[in-house]
């Protein structure tokens, strides 16, 4: 790598981290406006200036080095403080919001996105909610994909997920403890029930998100994976589940937490099981949050406190 030089330029953060955003550096320039030989030459002279490789160049496109994963935090940081001096001193009209949020399947982590979204009052925003697998989950927030992930664990997964956390770089705040439920179609004879235990799911498919190549029971999204089902069916996405528990009074195991607005057909009934389900956000352990994924995690816990849901932090 060559030597040290002093000096890095606005311009230059706003651009690598366009190029970590695309994947590549000639996407990156067409949406600069600039030549994809100039942009190449700004990267390479802003690896140069930090004495460190940032990118890893293939016919495929860019991807981040590890120093170049903690260094697109930084800048981000930087760039966003930038936008809100100009912004307060110079009359600037506000910044373009940025922010990606990668999470399991739940809908008050798509309700709290719906409330920042409306409450940001931006002009012009990039937002992006990503519902995904465990795996996917960390990969996105160790690569800055995302910003923010949001997962569980309890003490089953626990140790295995803080470990992948550790050697990502990540690190796990937990937000609140929920009791496990089991969520339902209304017309399902179960939905009527104060509660239900493990004998009463007896003969009802059980619902469960596909974990695609790490389908470990360490990443299931759902609790009690070691159990076994003689109805199991796993889908992709959280529209498709519930189709299935209308469609086949089927039921999967989660939180409780369900918002009537996005999701009218079904309930949740309180499991009687010994577990706890511990729900939290996970991030790089060494980046500060920028002030929008703060207020994405602000909308979270209001979204929980209203549901009755005591709050951890």
């Amino acid at each position: 790598m060559p030597r040290r030089s002093s000096g890095i330029s606005l311009q230059q953060l706003q651009s690598f981290i366009e190029v970590a955003a695309e994947g590549s550096i000639s996407a990156a320039a067409d949406l600069l406006y600039i030549s994809q030989p100039t942009m190449s030459a700004a990267m390479k002279d802003l690896e140069a200036r930090v004495g460190r490789a940032l990118l890893v160049r293939s016919a495929r496109g860019v991807t981040l080095t590890t120093e170049g994963v903690e260094f697109l935090g930084y800048a981000r940081q930087v760039v966003e403080q930038v936008a809100l001096l100009e912004q307060r001193y110079l009359g600037r009209p506000p910044s373009r919001r940025l922010l990606g949020v990668s999470t399991q399947h739940y809908s008050f982590a798509v309700d709290a996105f719906v409330r920042m979204v409306r409450a940001s009052g931006a002009a012009e925003y990039e937002f992006s909610l990503r519902e995904t697998r465990t795996w996917d989950i960390i990969e996105d927030v160790r690569t800055l994909r995302s910003e923010v992930g949001i997962l569980y664990r309890n003490d089953f997964n626990r140790n295995v997920i803080d470990k992948l956390l550790r050697d990502s770089g990540l690190s796990f705040h937990a937000l609140f403890f929920a009791e496990p439920h089991i969520f339902v179609s209304r017309k399902n004879p179960l939905a009527s029930r104060d509660r239900v235990g493990l004998e009463d799911l007896a003969g009802l498919p059980r619902l469960t998100f596909d974990q695609g190549a790490n389908n470990s029971f360490y990443f299931a999204e759902e609790i009690l994976s070691t159990l076994s089902s003689a109805q199991e069916i796993r889908v992709s996405d959280r529209a498709t589940i519930f189709n299935l528990m209308i469609g086949l009074d089927g039921y999967t195991i989660s939180t409780g937490i369900i918002s009537d607005d996005l999701d009218p057909e079904i309930v949740a009934v309180p499991l009687d099981v010994d577990e706890r389900i511990e729900i939290g956000w996970i991030g790089h352990s060494a980046i500060p949050l920028t002030d929008q994924a703060n207020r994405y995690l602000e909308e979270v816990r209001a979204v929980v406190a209203g549901f009755g849901v005591p709050l951890l932090d």
